[in-house]
Parts: structure tokens; C-alpha cells; sequence
């Protein structure tokens, strides 16, 4: 069974991941509408954006568009195939991440270990299985780490083949500073580990000179060493606290990361399973950070899953002490060729059957459809998740989810008029010359706005409410 498990898991755990990403709820966040605007207006300008072309309180403003390279991808997937396209590009990159995990975790573990390590990389990536940036950038940050602790079971520095992998990360999402920052702890654990002054200037020339090479491939990019400064200037932000991927995890309801959690401290518990210190505090840094902010549980699977593989393959008696057991094995190579064609053959069925974007938690279709044209060409004061949606219908938000574009202090203006705060909502109507409003259907402000002088209710269904100026 484990000889079978081994050689089947990668095409098998790329095939099902894959099968599961096709589903149209990749597309369930607002965000995906402007990402692929703004792919789609850079295909066309044959330019990256630097000032912001949608919002009309922002609009001309300077805008660091990070992310340019994955928005480009999901524009032109968009203009190839439409929906469809944008929905196979992202179970692509998935069904990638988790063929790459499955055959680096199948080198070193066999069994129910590499079951249970593949089920807690999948499992916490569940919640940001979506049809954004984030998801180009994930088989990146798999073949990465995978380097970096296979460099230091063989007692080497990361080859320099994937620096250029850093590049293409910086171009495509912001989390290739946590890839740039991954190399201080395994270097730092090779200097430990180094048993002469010789050694120790080895760890240091050869890890120093890998870490230099990659934070140079990362200003490879439109905005140069800004692209360095961006991810610490984001993480500045305080209104960041307003927005939902950034909010703190809810264990009302169980969820990936609970299920991860309870998962690791069975395993913990019931096996001698022993790490490293300093990976271990890489490991809680991360648990840490995907329970102040639920962004980060992807990158804890995928990380937490190659961190464990070798510890537990010796917890389990399987004595792994090279990344080289089994590797002919996990290529499988009928399978994979079966696996990938079947893959073909679902994608095309995706395509044969085009997704169709109807009314849902952050795309209002029938409330917008039911506002006259003439409104909607005016000033709208807009739900921050709708923002992308509005972008998608070529129409120009009052705010959307550039929380980098807008800064603090917008944000933080808008959280308190739409708290609500009537006086405050009453004067961003008027300041912005507003003629209609969109929000979500049973937030504070729809009541604000049912009492406010001078508007009346036009539309309401179960996601949005519009109301007018009478």
C-alpha cells in the first residue's frame, strides 16, 4: 500500500485539486472582477498601470500595481475564454501546487503520513482557493521552500537554477518577501549546524551570496527597489483592520485551520515527533500570523507540510534521512500522463460549458441591471466588496479593495460613515455629489440611508440594496 501511495499521490493530489478548483466559487470574491480589469487594460495599453484608471475619488492617483504580472495572466486567460478560462488558469496553478507538494513530501515520507501531510497542505488552502493573484504565486512558494530544506538536508546552499523563480514571484504577488525572508532561518540553522571556523565561512559566503542573488532578482520588476518597500509599507497600514482576509481567524465555525491545528497536535501528541528549534519557531510564526490574519493559512500548509515531512518519517520508523528515497517512485510517470490528460479533458468540459456570473455576496448583477443607466453614470457611494464588481461593469467605485491605493485615512473615513455614522454619511453624499448607493442587504447603513432626507429606496433583493436620490 505505501509503495502504491507513493507513486500515485502526486497526479492523484494534482488531479482532485484540479477537479475541485474548476468549480465557478473560485470566482466567489470581488476582488477577481478588477485583477482581471486591470490585466485586461494592460494587454491593451502594452503598459503596466501606475496611476489608478477606475475610482472616481482616487482616479489619476499613483497606484503600485505589485501584482501586475498574475493580473495580466488572469486578463489575458479572460479574453481567451472568458470566465471559463480565469476558472482553468487557477485550478491549473492549484493542481501544480499539489502535484509539486505530493512529489517532494512522497522523497522523504510513505503511507499515512504522507497522506495526512498532503490532506493538512490541501486542507488549509481551501479558504483562499480563489481565482486571484495569490494562487500564480503558490507553486512558487512550494518549489522554493522545498529548495531551501533540501539544501540543508544535503548540507549545501540553494542552487542558483531557482533565483530566477524570485523574479517571476515579485512580478506576480507580494508574498515573495516571506520567500526572501524564508532564507534567514535555514541559513541561521546552517551556521549553527557548521562544526569549524571553514565550515562557518562556507555557510556564510555561500547562503549571504544565494540571499543577496535573490533579493536582486526581486527588484527585476516595473517599480525596482520599490517592490522591496511595498509589502512593509501595506503591513503599515491600520485600516487593513477593516477588511476580512486580514481579520483575525472566527473559530465559531470549524474551519481548515482549526481542522490543521487539531490535525498537527494529534500527531504531536501520540508520536516522538522532534523539530528543530528554530524551524519550530517558524512554524509558530506561522500559526501565529494565520491566526491574526486568515491570508496566511495557504502559506502555512504548504510550509507546515514540508517542515513535518522529515520528522514525521522518523516519528513513523521510516528512518527518512535523505530527500532522495523513493523519488523515481513519486514521478509515476503513466500515471501522471493519465492524470494530466484527464485533466485536459475536464478543462475542456469547463470550457464547453461557460461560467455565467449571476448575483451572489460580492456581485450585485440584479441590483446594478435594475439601477437606469442615466444613474449609474453618476457618483455612486458603493459596499467596499462591491468596489470590483462595479470596476467589472465599467463603472467607477467610490472605494474598492486597494487598500494601498486609498490609504488609512480614507479607509477609516468610510468605516465610520458607513458604521453609520449619519452626519458623516450625510456629508460624503453631498461632498461627492453621490446619486445612488449600493449595499449589501441587512448592513447598519441601509437603514441609515431608508431614513436619510432626500432619497428613497429603488431596489432590494436578497444581496444589495440601491437606493436613489429622490
Amino acid at each position: 500500500m505505501g509503495v502504491k501511495l507513493r507513486a500515485v499521490a502526486p497526479p492523484l493530489a494534482a488531479l482532485l485539486t484540479f477537479l475541485a478548483a474548476l468549480s465557478s466559487r473560485v470566482l466567489n470574491d470581488g476582488d477577481t472582477w478588477w485583477h482581471v480589469a486591470a490585466g485586461r487594460l494592460m494587454i491593451d495599453q502594452r503598459a503596466v498601470i501606475h496611476t489608478d484608471p477606475f475610482s472616481y475619488t482616487f482616479q489619476g492617483a499613483p497606484w503600485h500595481t505589485h501584482e501586475w504580472l498574475a493580473q495580466v495572466l488572469l486578463g489575458g486567460a479572460f479574453d481567451l475564454g472568458g470566465w471559463s478560462a480565469v476558472v482553468i488558469l487557477t485550478a491549473a496553478a492549484a493542481g501544480l501546487t499539489a502535484w509539486l507538494l505530493a512529489r517532494d513530501l512522497s522523497r522523504w515520507v510513505d503511507g499515512i503520513p504522507l497522506l495526512c501531510l498532503l490532506l493538512l497542505g490541501l486542507a488549509l488552502g481551501t479558504g483562499s482557493l480563489l481565482a486571484r493573484p495569490h494562487m500564480l504565486a503558490l507553486p512558487i512558494l512550494e518549489v522554493w521552500t522545498a529548495e531551501l530544506i533540501r539544501a540543508r538536508a544535503e548540507d549545501r546552499r540553494p542552487r542558483w537554477i531557482v533565483l530566477p523563480l524570485m523574479a517571476l514571484w515579485a512580478n506576480l504577488h507580494g508574498s515573495f518577501m516571506f520567500g526572501l525572508a524564508l532564507i534567514a532561518p535555514f541559513a541561521l540553522e546552517a551556521l549553527l549546524a557548521a562544526t569549524s571556523a571553514l565550515g562557518r565561512r562556507a555557510v556564510v559566503l555561500g547562503w549571504g551570496a544565494f540571499g543577496i542573488a535573490a533579493a536582486a532578482m526581486a527588484v527585476l520588476s516595473p517599480d525596482g527597489f520599490g517592490t522591496l518597500l511595498f509589502p512593509f509599507q501595506l503591513l503599515r497600514m491600520t485600516g487593513l483592520a477593516h477588511i476580512g482576509e486580514w481579520a483575525p481567524e472566527n473559530f465559531g465555525t470549524f474551519g481548515p485551520l482549526e481542522a490543521g491545528l487539531l490535525a498537527m497536535l494529534f500527531i504531536l501528541f501520540t508520536r516522538p515527533i522532534r523539530l528543530p528549534a528554530i524551524r519550530a519557531a517558524l512554524l509558530l510564526l506561522l500559526i501565529h500570523l494565520s491566526l491574526q490574519h486568515g491570508r496566511y493559512e495557504q502559506m502555512l500548509g504548504v510550509i507546515a507540510a514540508l517542515v513535518l515531512a522529515r520528522p514525521m518519517a522518523v516519528g513513523f520508523g521510516q528512518g527518512a534521512d535523505t530527500p532522495e528515497r523513493g523519488e523515481s517512485l513519486a514521478r509515476a510517470p503513466v500515471s501522471g500522463l493519465a492524470a494530466a490528460a484527464l485533466a485536459v479533458a475536464l478543462g475542456v468540459g469547463r470550457m464547453a460549458v461557460p461560467v455565467v456570473r449571476g448575483d451572489g455576496p460580492d456581485t450585485p448583477v440584479s441590483a446594478v441591471a435594475a439601477t437606469p443607466a442615466s444613474i449609474r453614470q453618476t457618483p455612486v457611494l458603493n459596499e467596499y466588496s462591491f468596489g470590483g464588481f462595479l470596476i467589472g461593469q465599467h463603472l467607477r467605485p467610490y472605494i474598492d479593495s486597494r487598500a494601498d491605493l486609498y490609504g488609512d485615512p480614507y479607509l477609516e473615513d468610510y468605516a465610520r460613515l458607513t458604521r453609520p455614522d449619519p452626519r458623516a454619511l450625510g456629508q460624503a453624499l453631498d461632498r461627492r455629489r453621490v446619486g445612488w448607493t449600493l449595499f449589501k442587504t441587512g448592513t447598519p447603513v441601509i437603514e441609515a440611508m431608508d431614513r436619510m432626507p432626500g432619497w428613497r429606496r429603488l431596489y432590494s433583493d436578497r444581496w444589495a440594496v440601491v437606493h436613489v436620490r429622490r
